[in-house]
């Protein structure tokens, strides 16, 4: 369903090459409005006669030579009236060298989202393909989306309805949330003849829901797992519980190699990497990828070697197997058999010990959400809680929407938890405060959150802030509340792996492997084991580096008698 919405406007700025680019932007024409400008305080004007008009900027592209500023002040200039708008900077052949080292400066601090070389001739798809990436992220991440394929109805913000939209941002799935009382919502309210309740959520196929959970909406999208998952003819040579970057890593290997391997994940396919905004450190995307979009082709990737995939399956029990029995996962939609486990649940954040902060869960107070829930802090005061590289990520985001952020962290400064490119980036941005040493310890308001107080842990002292949203992003706590008794765990409750293990655990004097549990064909990869890193790259590596382990296995257990009966 696509809303009838003014086009959004792709703004060039370029004084020698104006022409060139002018044409090259001709393929955009029919989504896009397309204007040019040949100076920094030409295109500052267009900027504000379209935030003016109600329109918004998508992108920015400008020459790395101005005629009238220097290009990292006009940037500044011009994010502040389109502070959404994706910038892109295109670097003249001739002149790369000597501007390279001050636009390098600027593209590490979050001055622009990218930066390319002009286009070198008619179809110069390198060029597009930087073009494309940000409208692409731009779309995903706009105020009010282009295209919806899910309608959300409901009279205001609830926990229920902001994990709907965090679920659907998470996914990538457009979608938008309507008032009862208007024109759109009245007709959703229409269509739907079951019992009163919001939210109410309309489908891209026209039906209407009223949902009671996450699962609800995942089930009508998706559909629920089919019968061959629980037949009990079927086992499969590896199930992997949990897709965020080690469980989808681990899928695309295993299926890859020829395995049979099924995968449950019991909300969003990224677990906690899919919420972050953009990751700029990962390998091979130089120009970022949101977590979204990363755990998306990963996914199909996984399905394209035939990796079956099972959203909003919750695995509530791990009977293990004996040598000719295999391991039974048992889920809230019937019991999956498998020669090979694969744990990779992740962790989830921890929630503030704050009780009239939780109880505005979802009207104001928004745990891990800062993707979907950005879109209410338009022109207001938010605050993050956190000092790591999600709460940093969380932060640059928001402060496109909001008019500014403020960061709280127990710590002396961010350098300690968070990557030097996010300090830098976070540094650099005018719209945020860091509140170093504090902790936030109340907030209220009517309704929905309207002020919090923080707390300066060296003096106690206490300063009201007001503030419209609230985003703890506060380490995190294991999910391995369905694991058995034989796969143990140290004192935070993280999986031992390897030499981890106590001794008298280990087999005949043998450690397990390093990423194996005391429980034969048992693994865990990712967050969930004791002592990981807790960055994506390495999670990621773990699940690619599981599946050699799994051969190994299945290997030994190929020649038992009674499993492959």
């Amino acid at each position: 369903m696509v809303t009838e919405q003014q086009k959004p406007t792709i703004l060039l700025v370029s004084e020698l090459r104006g022409d060139l680019l002018a044409g090259e932007f001709g393929r955009y024409v029919r989504d896009y409005e397309v204007r040019t400008a040949t100076t920094a305080a030409e295109a500052e004007h267009h900027a504000q006669d379209i935030r003016g008009a109600g329109g918004q900027v998508a992108l920015l592209v400008t020459e790395s030579a101005l005629p009238d500023a220097d290009v990292l002040d006009a940037l500044d200039r011009w994010r502040a009236v389109v502070p959404t708008a994706r910038c892109l900077v295109a670097a003249h052949v001739e002149g790369f060298l000597d501007e390279s080292e001050a636009v390098r400066r600027g593209l590490a601090n979050g001055a622009f989202d990218a930066w390319v070389l002009m286009p070198r001739g008619a179809r110069d798809e390198e060029f597009h393909n930087a073009v494309t990436e940000l409208l692409s992220d731009w779309g995903s991440t706009v105020a009010v989306p282009e295209a919806e394929a899910v309608r959300i109805v409901a009279p205001e913000s609830s926990a229920l309805t902001e994990s709907i939209q965090d679920f659907l941002d998470r996914m990538g799935i457009p979608h938008r949330t309507y008032a009862p009382t208007t024109s759109v919502g009245r007709q959703v309210v229409k269509s739907y003849d079951g019992r009163s309740g919001w939210p109410l959520v309309q489908m891209h196929h026209h039906s209407t829901l009223a949902p009671t959970s996450v699962r609800d909406v995942a089930v009508s999208l998706f559909g629920r797992p089919t019968t061959p998952a629980a037949d009990r003819t079927i086992v499969h040579d590896v199930a992997i519980v949990g897709a965020g970057p080690a469980g989808l890593a681990a899928a695309v290997y295993a299926a890859s190699e020829g395995l049979r391997t099924v995968v449950m994940e019991a909300e969003a396919i990224g677990g906690q990497a899919g919420i972050s905004s953009m990751i700029r450190n990962y390998l091979g995307f130089p120009r970022g990828i949101s977590g979204m979009r990363l755990a998306e082709r990963a996914r199909l990737q996984a399905m394209r070697f035939g990796a079956q995939f099972f959203t909003g399956i919750v695995v509530t029990e791990l009977l293990t197997g004996t040598n000719d029995v295999p391991h039974v996962l048992r889920t809230t939609d019937g019991d999956i058999r498998t020669r090979a486990v694969v744990i990779a649940t992740g962790a989830t954040y921890r929630r503030l010990r704050v009780p009239s902060l939780n109880a505005l869960t979802g009207r104001g107070v928004f745990y891990g959400s800062a993707v979907s829930a950005a879109r209410e802090a338009d022109g207001k005061h938010v605050v993050v809680v956190g000092g790591g590289n999600s709460a940093g990520q969380a932060a640059i985001h928001l402060a496109r929407f909001a008019d500014h952020v403020t960061i709280t962290v127990r710590r002396s400064g961010l350098e300690e938890t968070m990557s030097a490119y996010l300090v830098g980036e976070v540094q650099a941005n005018p719209r945020i405060t860091v509140r170093p040493s504090c902790e936030i310890v109340e907030g209220g308001g009517s309704g929905r959150l309207e002020w919090v107080v923080a707390r300066d842990i060296s003096t106690l002292e206490e300063t009201k802030l007001d503030c419209s949203g609230l985003f703890p992003l506060l380490g995190a706590e294991p999910r391995c509340r369905w694991l058995p008794p034989q796969v143990l765990l140290d004192q935070e409750r993280y999986v031992l792996t390897g030499r981890q293990v106590p001794r008298e655990q280990w087999l005949d004097g043998v450690p397990p492997r390093t990423l194996a549990t005391p429980v034969p064909g048992v693994f865990a990869v990712g967050d969930i084991r004791s002592g990981s890193m807790k960055r994506i790259a390495t999670a990621s590596g773990e699940g690619a580096a599981v599946v050699t382990l799994i051969h190994e296995w299945l290997a030994r257990e190929a020649a038992r008698p009674g499993l492959h009966d």
